[in-house]
């Protein structure tokens, strides 16, 4: 039995630097199966942040597929998503750099398969279907500088060589996705929207004979999303809707009524901020194993022929894809509060198999802090009483334990998005605090996924209303129920995060005494101005239509409300952002300075929005914890950085 040493929260000596952060923070994604083979890509921060695709052959030979200088990630809505694809050995990838399709055979090199572009970059591919000889794809075409002149369509090209300009197949949508053909090759689906919406708030699921030419509304429309459309060998079309008010799953078959096949208070979908999802697969014999989200946790369930639901008892807590593995299995790619994502199979019987294990960390299991699901009450937009949610992590460490009488210092996590969520999966950038000693809380707020639409739909108008609310109510619920001490809360975000962050910290009741901004809006006026084009949007439905609500993006910007901005604040940019450039950060760095207000700004060149490369993921955390090291009060053995204006 250890002895505990009463050690000042915060400088408690652990093995998760920032330097393990890194190594465990390869990101697996899209595993799938072609033939006996499985495939599924890693992003991989100590290669400069690009992904590799890995090939798992059944004698467990595990094989990197792509050479140096190549990166299957591609630019498609910035976020990007669905980038390669596999058959018969075969892999067609986006590449980053150039961002042209490429085909690359077994044993060989990767070889271009689209056109050059007018311009470097200018033609960008996603969400491949393979269909025979040919390739279906979203193509976007930037024709010009501004957010206005860029065209999402669906074109059709060969699959085994380059032969010039693709097929247009669709186009005129602002927004298209998810091209699938039917398997006897005669009709086409596709998922589209239009400008204001985004995916998550109102598609349209279109049909198109190939014969005829006719095309149909097959579901949904104002007020419904509808995802992951999948055809059927019977000629049936399955499809996520959260007409219901929760994504759930349905069945469509021509000239007939759509059918619900599973209907829960549970999101089976997920927002599609990156193109590709895959939340249910459809095994031989009809049963269908699906994810569902539910009160802030992950799970697989199985749905029988009969409809009847049975759920897995599996100790997965997140859950990235699903994918069929033989006719009884999926393939997915999970992780559970203690251990990181890997690659699994699991049987219908919930029985698991692991191809990807988690990295070993060595660790002890005393470091790691299990997090909580906790509630709490708050307000809505117009003051009114409701309740809000979260995962509160507490400090974990087996050698040390706070001064006596103290209670740990407070981070309020706020997720990006807005429209993501908190997820309840091992990561060590947040044990790299809570083994320090540092709570983290981090907040489902009002919008936040996993809890139906209305949940969901609670930001509409409100943001930089209920987000904030929420973050503050969490705060002050674990400082009144003696959890953390109230006088050393700090909050931090990344992107609409760090937007919370700025909009909490400037008024003149915020109860944070630091605050980390990690490439936040500072300026939502010029956010509307200055974005891509898949957010472009966004904002006429979290504050309103722009110019007419300008009043309302002037109110709500933290760089209008810098007289009442007294916190502590780090900021946190990539140079090469094209999400929220670093105009947005320089903007508050810069008025902040001016008002003598603590401040440190680190700029990251070459990162893009959100951190990638090893050096800088650790740069990051590292000057983040001296930041806080220095306003706190407490020792730390990281590299200092230099906080302006702070009196010591």
């Amino acid at each position: 039995m250890s002895i505990v040493t009463r050690t000042p929260y915060g400088s408690w000596p652990t093995p998760i630097t920032s330097e393990q952060v890194v190594a465990a923070s390869v990101r697996l994604s899209g595993a799938r199966v072609d033939g006996d083979s499985v495939y599924w890509a890693e992003g991989r921060p100590g290669e400069g942040g690009r992904t590799q695709l890995v090939r798992r052959d059944p004698d467990g030979t595990v094989t990197d597929l792509l050479p140096e200088g190549f990166d299957a990630r591609t630019g498609v809505h910035e976020y990007g998503g669905a980038a390669w694809w596999v058959r018969g050995g075969v892999v067609w990838f986006a590449n980053w750099a150039d961002q042209r399709l490429y085909r690359l055979e077994p044993g060989g090199a990767p070889v271009p398969i689209t056109p050059e572009p007018a311009q470097p970059r200018a033609d960008r591919y996603a969400d491949g279907f393979l269909a025979g000889d040919q390739l279906l794809v979203i193509r976007e075409r930037h024709e010009g500088a501004s957010a206005t002149e860029v065209r999402n369509e669906i074109v059709r090209l060969p699959a085994d060589r380059g032969s010039g300009e693709p097929e247009v197949l669709v186009s005129g949508p602002d927004f298209v996705s998810s091209p699938r053909l039917s398997a006897d090759g005669k009709r086409l689906v596709w998922i589209q929207w239009n400008h204001p919406s985004m995916p998550w708030d109102d598609t349209v699921l279109m049909g198109r004979n190939l014969e005829t030419g006719d095309e149909a509304n097959i579901a949904g429309g104002p007020g419904e999303s509808v995802t992951e459309p999948r055809w059927q060998p019977d000629g049936s079309l399955y499809f996520l809707s959260d007409r219901t008010g929760w994504w759930n799953l349905y069945r469509w078959r021509s000239g007939q009524d759509i059918e619900p096949l599973v209907v829960l208070d549970a999101e089976i979908g997920v927002p599609a901020w990156q193109i590709g999802s895959a939340r249910y697969a459809v095994l031989p014999g009809g049963r269908i194993v699906f994810a569902r989200w539910s009160k802030g946790y992950d799970g697989l369930a199985v749905r029988e022929p009969d409809g009847e639901y049975t759920e897995l008892d599996l100790p997965f807590s997140a859950i990235a894809s699903v994918a069929p593995y033989g006719v009884g299995s999926v393939l997915v790619v999970a992780g559970t509060p203690t251990e990181e994502p890997g690659v699994h199979v699991v049987s219908v019987d919930g029985d698991l198999e692991t191809l990807c294990a988690p990295r070993e960390l060595g660790i002890d299991d005393g470091y790691l802090s299990v997090p909580e699901a906790i509630s709490f009450p708050s307000v809505d937009g117009d003051g009114q009483p409701r309740r809000s949610h979260a995962l509160y992590y507490p400090p974990a460490n087996p050698d040390h334990g706070g001064p006596e009488g103290e209670r740990p210092p407070l981070l309020v996590v706020i997720h990006g998005g807005p429209t993501a969520a908190a997820v309840p999966v091992l990561s060590l950038s947040v044990q790299y605090w809570t083994s320090r000693g540092f709570g983290v809380v981090d907040v489902n707020y009002g919008g936040s996924t996993g809890f139906g639409r209305a949940y969901r739909e609670q930001l509409n108008g409100a943001w930089g209303i209920v987000d904030v609310a929420d973050c503050l109510a969490a705060a002050r619920f674990l400082a009144t129920t003696g959890r953390v001490d109230p006088q050393r809360l700090a909050i931090r975000g990344g992107s609409a995060g760090g937007y919370t962050v700025l909009a909490a910290l400037a008024r003149e009741d915020t109860p944070f005494s630091a605050g980390a901004d990690h490439f936040g809006v500072a300026d939502l006026e010029a956010l509307a101005a200055d974005t891509h084009k898949f957010e472009s949007r966004y904002l006429d439905r979290l504050i309103g239509p722009y110019p007419a609500a300008r009043d309302v993006y002037v109110e709500r910007s933290p760089i209008h409300r810098v007289e009442e901005f007294h916190t502590p604040l780090i900021v946190l940019q990539g140079a090469e952002d094209a999400i929220v450039p670093p105009n947005q950060s320089e903007a508050i760095v810069e008025a902040l300075r001016a008002r003598r207000v603590p401040v440190a700004y680190l700029l990251f060149p070459g990162e893009q929005h959100g951190f990638r490369r090893a050096e800088n993921i650790r740069r990051a955390l590292d000057a983040e914890l001296s930041f806080y090291a220095q306003v706190f009060g407490f020792e730390t053995d990281v590299e200092p950085i230099t906080v302006e204006n702070l009196s010591r």
